[in-house]
């Protein structure tokens, strides 16, 4: 009994330290991301938008300067990527949007609805997010930085509202999603036969394309990102940046880890059949997109074709040396190095 009571006294003295630890790091943290510029902006808060309350965070260094509204992938919360783009403040107010099933937003009202949930009343909600950050900073008009999953609803914002933005830029571009797909199944089952990975390759051969089924899709990305050295090792990296982000209870931590596994029917059904003639070809706003090079999962050819066959007033294709499907994430320099040089003289130009 006296070892009992002493072994779960080692485990009740271990969880405090753990909790003391977790918040020292979040107070280090906040510390480190700290806006002090007197024309600066940090500030997290719901508005509403389609209905519904839905999370944003407003952070940069001047309220002055051009907006950049991030539409991130599916499932995935940016606020705890806030180090991470701390440059990018520098130049662009950044606004990060926890969209429907995504971080704060999915706490804040669950999953209620998500059966009827498309890619177009994402991109409604983002356009009454745009016109809120507008008149908060007053401003006219913000950049979209669509990646992944996100550039669907981006392609749509920019294409019902082009008086809203003062460009697009896609950032792992979805494109034509059949061809991505059988393609990037191979391309993992080369990874996983290459690694001698038994388990990855017996679960991506029961997950051949094409994908009808969610479930089916999503145990192919999570081992088609599983075998990608650069993902998994990014990965990694998570579950400490979410644990020491300031203002994150261990609910949202939990969301931030395992939400990408949840998708709404309408959006998984969007994503898998993307193509130029769904995603939209003719634009009224300046069109660029900045894609990895080693991307693996959203192939660079396949958006520069989707590229080439955009009607606007100014298109540009970047390939990026390096970076891959989470390029904004793992080389963050070299996407604002690109931002600066091509889109930011547009939204300042008089």
């Amino acid at each position: 009994m006296a070892g009992f009571v002493l072994g779960g006294a080692a485990v009740v003295a271990l969880v405090a330290c753990l909790v003391a630890y977790r918040k020292v790091r979040q107070r280090a943290v906040a510390r480190a991301i700290a806006i002090s510029s007197a024309d600066g902006i940090d500030e997290g808060r719901y508005v509403r938008a389609g209905g519904v309350d839905q999370w944003i965070r407003l952070r940069g260094a001047d309220r002055a300067n051009p907006i950049l509204l991030v539409l991130a992938g599916a499932g995935l919360p940016m606020e705890p990527f806030v180090p991470t783009l701390r440059a990018w403040e520098r130049h662009f107010t950044v606004v990060l949007w926890d969209r429907r099933d995504v971080g704060r937003t999915r706490a804040r009202n669950g999953k209620a609805g998500n059966e009827s949930w498309t890619v177009s009343t994402l991109a409604d909600d983002g356009i009454e997010v745009v016109e809120f950050v507008r008149r908060r900073l007053g401003q006219d008009k913000v950049v979209l930085f669509g990646h992944s999953q996100g550039s669907m609803v981006g392609v749509t914002m920019a294409a019902r509202r082009p008086d809203l933005v003062h460009a697009y830029v896609g950032a792992g571009q979805m494109a034509d999603m059949v061809e991505n797909e059988r393609v990037t199944h191979g391309l993992a089952v080369e990874r996983a036969r290459a690694a001698g990975n038994r388990k990855a390759l017996k679960a991506l051969e029961r997950a051949a394309p094409p994908y009808t089924d969610r479930r089916t899709w999503v145990t192919k990305q999570r081992w088609s990102m599983a075998t990608d050295p650069t993902l998994r090792a990014w990965q990694r990296s998570l579950p400490a940046l979410a644990l020491t982000w300031p203002g994150y209870s261990l609910a949202d931590v939990y969301r931030s880890l395992f939400g990408v596994l949840f998708l709404p029917p309408g959006l998984f059904t969007a994503a898998v059949s993307a193509s130029p003639s769904t995603l939209g070809t003719r634009f009224e706003i300046p069109f660029f997109v900045l894609h990895g090079d080693a991307d693996q999962h959203t192939l660079p050819g396949l958006a520069e074709s989707y590229v080439s066959a955009i009607d606007a007033p100014h298109k540009e294709f970047v390939r990026l040396p390096g970076a891959g499907h989470l390029g904004p994430l793992t080389h963050p320099d070299l996407y604002l190095a690109e931002l600066l040089a091509r889109v930011r003289p547009l939204a300042t130009a008089p």
